[in-house]
């Protein structure tokens, strides 16, 4: 038998699926959205833009904008108790909008 492979976008066919209505790029008030650092944003993967997205391990988490570097944004978020800092492009987050 061959080996199987674990490439970085192993097991996310369904996790990085987008419904009928939503193919296509998304709406510009995405893209054009400024965070400001200390603003908390969830990490949500756009599956059209490949080489800026972030490990699928980070889907659905709430991080905190810490720095900017050109059009990315540097992120701050916890995977189970450790800090993890990931770095990606405004096609991938989405303002939080739930409490503290």
């Amino acid at each position: 038998m061959v080996k199987r492979t674990h490439g970085y976008r192993y097991k996310t066919r369904k996790l990085l699926r987008k419904k009928p209505r939503e193919k296509g790029l998304s709406g510009l008030s995405r893209l054009l959205y400024e965070y400001k650092v200390g603003d908390k944003v969830i990490i949500d993967i756009d599956s059209t833009f490949i080489s800026t997205a972030p490990h699928r391990r980070y889907q659905g988490k709430v991080g905190t904008v810490v720095g900017i570097r050109g059009r990315a944004y540097v992120i701050e978020t916890f995977l189970g108790d450790k800090k993890k800092i990931i770095i990606t492009t405004p096609e991938h987050l989405k303002p939080y909008q739930g409490g503290s």
